[in-house]
């Protein structure tokens, strides 16, 4: 999730962090909901977040796969990350802290690495079929999402059984699809490796807290949900 040091562009560690922290909001609200029946009115941002978030978040980590080195290495940790995330909410589950659809199967983490450690062989795509396989990818898993198949161990590329549940779920079709779309833009409209807002205020206070929540999104994606939860267990109790 993270890019390396050398090659970093303010604006793309501002809207990682941007991002992040519209996860957070998003599981602030499906705990409140969850736990505590709390009821959420959705407005237009929120539903928007909902709908477009998860697809600006892999575009932007496709975009970076290019500016940065050492992917399958980082993608292994990612989705190393990404397993550790499954086994916590599998333990919830006979700890009686939730029920089996919280268990994390394939999320964004899970996603985001299988992307990380397939860039070394997608890069050699030249840009022009990279956007054909992206689109195509991201067609079919639209057409995916509304098919039920027999098989339960197909749930990754985004074909689901009946009983498939994931408390967090970002399968390959066609999160891969915009994942090399998000590369296609790294190679064209930044293919010179550096910022394209050269002069905005980058250093101002507002600025320097999203590029600081950007560099440190993957800390703050493992550590914000056991933070989250423990605030609302602290809620349902003085509840």
């Amino acid at each position: 999730m993270d890019q390396p040091r050398a090659s970093r562009i303010w604006e793309l560690d501002a809207l990682r962090g941007v991002c992040i922290l519209c996860v957070i909001l998003i599981h602030l609200l499906f705990d409140l909901s969850y736990f505590l029946g709390v009821s959420i009115h959705a407005n237009p941002v929120l539903l928007f977040i909902q709908q477009y978030g998860g697809v600006v978040f892999v575009l932007l980590s496709g975009l970076c796969a290019t500016l940065g080195r050492r992917s399958f290495r980082r993608g292994l940790a990612v989705f190393g990350c990404g397993m550790l995330v499954t086994l916590v909410t599998l333990a919830m589950v006979p700890l009686g802290m939730a029920d089996s659809s919280v268990v994390v199967r394939f999320g964004v983490l899970h996603l985001l690495g299988i992307c990380m450690m397939l860039w070394p062989l997608l890069k050699k795509l030249p840009t022009w079929a990279m956007a054909l396989v992206g689109a195509v990818m991201v067609v079919l898993g639209y057409w995916f999402a509304g098919l039920t198949v027999e098989a339960g161990w197909l749930f990754p590329l985004g074909l689901k059984s009946a009983s498939f549940q994931s408390g967090d779920y970002w399968p390959l079709f066609p999160q891969l699809g915009w994942f090399l779309l998000g590369a296609v833009l790294g190679r064209t409209v930044y293919r010179e490796k550096k910022t394209l807002l050269p002069r905005f205020p980058s250093e101002a206070a507002p600025v320097r807290f999203f590029r600081w929540c950007g560099r440190r999104s993957l800390w703050i994606y493992l550590i914000h949900q056991p933070l989250l939860y423990g605030l609302v267990a602290i809620l349902q109790i003085l509840s």
